[in-house]
């Protein structure tokens, strides 16, 4: 069975969370602030009885994998499903962690941190709502958050060696005219490219409830930040354990290695045009793959306006903010019929010039 674990502050008893602005474990009561191995300290001098209280899941529906655990604080019900691995009690607020859902194998390698709150999300969204031209003005004014929410992802971190041959088809224009004709010439080639290079902490989402492209599209993270895990740093935020193996997460490494490799070789294809991959003539080649776990730190934002849902993600370490906006048709093709009209007198001007 899982064990429910609650951290409880040793001075005043109230419960304990990850502050993401001191980096330490705080006590939003008293505002006593811990380390975490002053925290862990401190639950072995009194026992665990006044700093972390566990105990067993209450029941477990076999059909629906949702479990039932009674929160220590206050006696009410939380209610989670098969990888819910850190979440809050609905009735006293109080975070709590499902300890069972990183024993063994399940238990991450690394963590990184929050580093950004819940403010610091609110206002990353209304900026990034702000810049954007073609969002209405309404929705600028009238969506409202319904959500928000800290969200420890888990992530399979893939390291390896790769030696790729990229082959690539290339072309090079050259233009001439005489007293007749204007000539052109297009000369066709097969770039070929060759290189060693490592990958180290490759990302790839190890959860189905996040949504791939979302969860890359906050990236990159700096693994420089990534601590050694503890339980502590779930206090106050939601996690999911991986439903996603390394196994089943693998190909999607190979598919990112791969495209990594076709863009950096590209890059030194300087003096062509129209360069495009050759898929079948590609060969990448991983050796001394390696693979770690890692939990991820993501705001989730959740707006509505007109029935309409809105999802937005927030990297919890650098502040990257991405989702989809509503579009004002109005504006955008006003400000595409100016740029018609500005293109149309430029042409003009450039022929009557010439006329001349």
């Amino acid at each position: 069975m899982s064990d429910l674990l609650e951290y409880k502050c040793p001075c005043c008893g109230g419960a304990v969370e990850f502050n993401s602005a001191v980096q330490r474990m705080k006590c939003p009561f008293c505002d006593t602030e811990f380390d975490i191995d002053e925290l862990k300290a401190a639950q072995e001098d009194l026992g665990n009885t006044a700093s972390e209280k566990e105990t067993e899941v209450k029941s477990v529906d076999e059909a629906t994998g949702m479990a039932v655990y009674v929160c220590q604080s206050c006696g009410g019900e939380i209610i989670g499903d098969g990888t819910t691995a850190a979440s809050s009690c609905p009735y006293c607020g109080n975070p709590v962690v499902m300890k069972g859902q990183f024993s063994g194998d399940l238990r991450p390698d690394l963590v990184i941190p929050f580093k950004l709150d819940k403010k610091a999300a609110k206002e990353a969204l209304k900026k990034h709502i702000g810049t954007k031209k073609f969002v209405p003005k309404i929705f600028k004014d009238e969506n409202h958050i319904d959500e928000i929410k800290g969200v420890y992802v888990p992530e399979w971190l893939f390291s390896a060696d790769v030696d790729a041959d990229v082959v690539y088809k290339g072309q090079k224009v050259r233009e001439w005219s005489d007293s007749e004709f204007d000539y052109v010439e297009t000369s066709c080639y097969d770039l070929f490219r060759n290189g060693k290079f490592s990958v180290d902490g490759l990302p790839v989402d190890g959860s189905s409830k996040m949504d791939d492209t979302l969860m890359e599209a906050v990236e990159p993270f700096d693994i420089k930040d990534a601590v050694e895990f503890s339980t502590a740093y779930l206090a106050g935020y939601v996690a999911d354990r991986y439903d996603v193996d390394s196994e089943q997460s693998k190909a999607r490494a190979e598919e990112r290695i791969t495209q990594s490799a076709i863009d950096t070789f590209m890059k030194t294809t300087n003096g062509y045009e129209n360069v495009s991959g050759i898929e079948d003539r590609t060969r990448i080649e991983l050796k001394n793959s390696s693979c770690r776990y890692a939990l991820y730190p993501v705001w989730l934002l959740n707006t509505s306006w007109k029935g309409e849902k809105f999802t937005f993600a927030m990297n919890g370490q650098t502040g990257k903010i991405v989702g989809d906006l509503p579009l004002d048709k109005n504006a955008f093709w006003k400000s595409v019929g100016v740029l018609t009209a500005i293109l149309g007198s430029a042409i003009y001007a450039i022929a009557w010039l010439i006329a001349r």
